[in-house]
């Protein structure tokens, strides 16, 4: 794979002179060097000539290979990502004389440089393609806006008594991994009801280890208790594989061995072993009860359903596999009202794959124009080859009719609680002298306990509801501060953020325009279309979770950091902290309430709560890991293994600390080095 880069242009690329060569390459192409683009939309002819003019200076130097482009606005940001078979004839497209549609036309007028990678193949640009798509979320393509990892079940192998563990990430662990799972909810659930079935550990393997007497898990019928030896570790293995191959679709096979060994009970006269093997089935059929949809014929496969309303899309996602269904997510991709379904639903697979292997078998809604192409990417990255297919009768017909109910009415809800968010922001605004309603607010609070582990919260909220991955933490790090300050806490807070926020997303000049108009100037400010889809990266609103105090404390973190126009809002609690008497201050207004029935009053305490919920969440996940902090982390040279081959031999920390080096350096998979490391970190000042 080679890069060509803005750097890797001949001088001669920005000279507004065409000479004979380039002309004639221009004729080849099909693209008149002196011809002006027709716009069939009402943009500015100049912006839409010279972002055609920068991108023929590029085209004439490029190669007819695969690969990738990247357009650049002036600011640098990246606005589009695109693969391509022949980049040549691809970027030539752009400017070309001919019509564009809304959203190419915007592209083409901001492009103020261009980026190039070539690749050997198509497939591999497209693979490429969709990971600078993710990595770098271009304005102009479709946005996979949730990429979180999908949970697995995984049953590991690595040990005498197999553990079943929820997992999440690279799978480095030896053992089989089953899923993927829609919901960490789904995960738990099926996890819980094979503990019950199969009796298998969840316990970490230090735990595991550490056991001299069975746990509570045991006592309770959810472990059968390898970690004292009572079940002998051939029957515990058997136990484990019976799992297996319960996940692996084998699952009526397996239940008719319970039946089996609870009828030889049974006839055996043993009644509590017989209950046993009932209560396991009875697990099992739990587990096959809740998953909805099954499969006869298609074993493994994930199916892709789009639906279109209003200019919105959304794409559910069915997880199909053994032939038991896993659960479905939706997702709402962030794309131009312009692009067709196949185009959103196409680009949308190929960064859905990106981080994760495909299964044997992808179904779709609508047919995709690279099908084959996208399959072929797709099985470069696994040992067997993927099926890409929208099928048009049966049962994979059925499966995709009713993932597309589903994405249908995904999106009607989506639709009906966003129209309820744009309200309650319009009542917002009004209520708080905006002049217009808030795109994003932002809510601070701190929370600490007498100043220890002290941490300050922001939460995020737009017009479709919280934010989540715009949720930040913020560790209180200034030593200056006095244990409890929540005054000076919130000033570190807010000018650690702004700063960043000044840093990294300086305000544009429409941005400053709109800011000086809420300040005072009363003509509004128009937003342009493509700024006013975009999520801002500056809140329209900031509430800070105190009175005039913690308002004051605001007000002047922004003041040294020079950031002006943010409107703040301090919430106080009402009497005794009861919800429905908050008392509103707002600079150059005097303290108000709202109704006690106003569903404005509710919005604020909704955002209120979440910012104490996060903030409570972070100290207390803070606070849990200094209280389990162990001082064998700090030590150079101890990673988990030879932690845990201290641990086990010496029992605790404090067993360790009281060694002598010889009894260090006798631990099994330590060396001298080590236990003198070891030695040394506890008896440093003695």
């Amino acid at each position: 794979m080679s890069r060509r880069a803005l750097t890797d242009l001949p001088p001669d690329t920005f000279d507004d002179g065409r000479d004979a060569e380039r002309d004639e390459s221009a004729d080849e192409a099909g693209l008149a060097a002196d011809a002006s683009p027709e716009i069939d939309f009402d943009f500015e002819p100049g912006a839409v000539q010279a972002g055609t003019e920068v991108i023929r200076r590029f085209w004439s130097t490029l190669p007819s290979s695969p690969g990738v482009y990247r357009m650049f606005d002036h600011r640098g940001d990246v606005l589009y990502v695109g693969k391509a078979k022949n980049l040549k004839a691809r970027v030539g497209s752009y400017a070309r004389g001919q019509a564009h549609s809304n959203r190419i036309a915007r592209m083409i007028s901001q492009t103020a440089a261009m980026e190039f990678v070539t690749t050997a193949t198509e497939t591999e640009a497209l693979l490429l393609e969709a990971n600078l798509i993710k990595q770098l979320k271009p304005r102009f393509n479709v946005l996979m806006r949730d990429d979180k990892s999908f949970p697995y079940i995984l049953v590991t192998d690595d040990g005498p008594a197999p553990q079943i563990v929820k997992h999440r990430g690279a799978r480095r662990r030896k053992g089989s991994y089953y899923g993927p799972f829609a919901s960490v909810w789904a995960v738990n659930r099926t996890v819980n009801a094979l503990q019950r079935a199969f009796l298998l550990r969840t316990c970490t393997d230090s735990y595991y280890e550490n056991r001299t007497r069975p746990c509570l898990l045991y006592q309770i019928k959810r472990c059968s208790g390898p970690c004292t030896g009572e079940i002998a570790l051939e029957d515990y293995a058997a136990m484990a594989d019976s799992a297996r191959a319960f996940l692996a679709g084998k699952s009526n096979a397996v239940k008719d061995r319970m039946r089996g060994e609870m009828q030889e009970a049974s006839e055996a006269m043993e009644f509590e072993r017989a209950a046993r093997f009932r209560d396991r089935i009875a697990a099992l059929s739990a587990i096959q009860g809740v998953q909805g949809v099954n499969t006869q014929g298609v074993e493994e496969a994930d199916v892709f359903a789009l639906d279109e309303q209003a200019g919105q899309f959304c794409i559910e996602v069915f997880f199909f596999r053994n032939f038991q269904n896993w659960g479905n997510r939706a997702y709402f991709p962030k794309a131009d009202r312009t692009m067709t379904p196949d185009e959103v639903l196409g680009s949308f697979i190929g960064q859905f794959y990106d981080d994760k292997p495909a299964p044997r078998t992808v179904l779709t809604s609508h047919a995709i124009e690279d099908a084959e192409l996208v399959a072929a990417a797709l099985s470069s990255r696994v040992e067997y080859r993927v099926e890409l297919h929208r099928p048009s009768r049966g049962e994979r017909k059925n499966l995709v009719d009713y993932a597309q109910r589903n994405a249908k009415e995904a999106l009607a809800r989506r639709l009906a609680d966003t129209a309820s968010q744009g309200k309650l922001l319009a009542a917002l605004g009004q209520a708080f002298g905006l002049d217009r309603a808030p795109r994003r607010i932002e809510v601070y609070d701190n929370s600490h306990i007498m100043g220890t582990n002290a941490v300050g919260g922001m939460i995020v909220a737009g017009p479709t509801g919280f934010m989540k991955t715009h949720y930040r933490t913020f560790n209180i790090k200034s030593e200056d501060l006095t244990p409890g300050d929540d005054y000076g806490m919130m000033r570190e807070v807010l000018q650690r953020r702004f700063k960043r926020l000044v840093k990294e997303a300086p305000r544009t000049e429409r941005e400053a325009a709109v800011a000086a108009a809420e300040g005072g100037v009363q003509e509004p400010v128009p937003v342009p279309a493509e700024e006013s889809e975009a999520f801002p990266a500056w809140p329209d609103l900031v509430l800070i979770d105190g009175g005039k105090g913690q308002l004051d404390a605001a007000r002047a973190a922004l003041d040294e950091v020079d950031v002006t126009g943010v409107p703040l809002v301090g919430v106080a609690k009402g009497r005794d902290r009861d919800a429905g008497r908050e008392t509103f201050f707002v600079p150059g207004r005097p303290p108000f309430k709202l109704p006690p029935r106003d569903p404005t009053l509710y919005f604020v305490q909704r955002l209120r709560d979440e910012a104490h919920r996060f903030a409570i969440g972070s100290h207390r996940a803070k606070r849990k890991r200094e209280m389990v902090k162990n001082p064998l982390d700090e030590i150079a040279g101890i990673g988990p293994s030879r932690k845990r081959a201290l641990l086990h031999h010496f029992g605790t920390v404090k067993a360790i600390e009281r060694a002598a080096f010889e009894d260090l350096a006798k631990t099994p998979g330590v060396n001298a080095a080590t236990a003198r490391a070891v030695y040394d970190f506890f008896h440093a000042g003695a």
